[in-house]
């Protein structure tokens, strides 16, 4: 069986609907880096019950100024590394660890973007996460052919802007596609 040569970096995957990992049921990953080494990318729509506001009293940076949603969840960004902290962004910064994604997108994992988000001084697109997903060698390609991802284009409005529960259909919509009417029972010739 042939794996596909696709880089996935940049792109959502869509938990098909016979997901059998219940960790990823009917989620949408946005994939952060893709190559021959393996993937990483962050859950966009399981939020947790911990808001940014909490997070920030938590880490002793209690909220000086308005938060732009201050009952936004913090997500859980997938199972690995649960106890690290990333913020996904528009806009860009200086703050100390800040790697920079297409379409002027950045992932910052260090304090200080939380201490501007504190006083008001930080992006106004943003996701706050705690954990990534991440896949080994060939691991996503593999999960691929089996049907258990559907990849789409990014699209920011879905990325920041609709509500949770709404971004895997709309994801799936992007590409003319309704999650429900799909049979998970495809097979292969």
């Amino acid at each position: 069986m042939t794996l596909p040569t696709a880089n996935f970096s940049h792109q959502f995957l869509l938990a098909m609907p016979g997901m059998l990992d219940p960790r990823f049921v009917e989620t949408i990953t946005y994939v952060l880096h893709h190559d021959d080494e393996g993937a990483v990318g962050l859950v966009i729509n399981r939020p947790t019950e911990l808001t940014i506001q909490e997070l920030l009293t938590e880490v002793a940076l209690p909220a000086q100024a308005p938060l732009r949603w201050p009952e936004a969840r913090v997500l859980s960004g997938g199972p690995v590394a649960q106890h690290v902290g990333f913020v996904l962004h528009h806009q860009g910064g200086t703050w100390m660890s800040t790697r920079v994604l297409p379409d002027e997108l950045y992932l910052t994992s260090s304090r200080d973007i939380l201490q501007a988000l504190a006083e008001g001084r930080g992006p106004d697109d943003y996701l706050v996460a705690l954990g990534y997903a991440g896949w080994g060698p060939g691991q996503l390609e593999q999960e691929i052919v089996q049907n258990a991802w559907l990849s789409c284009p990014v699209d920011q409005q879905i990325l920041f802007h609709l509500p949770m529960e709404q971004r895997w259909q709309a994801a799936a919509r992007s590409l003319g596609v309704d999650m429900r009417l799909l049979d998970v029972g495809v097979g292969h010739a």
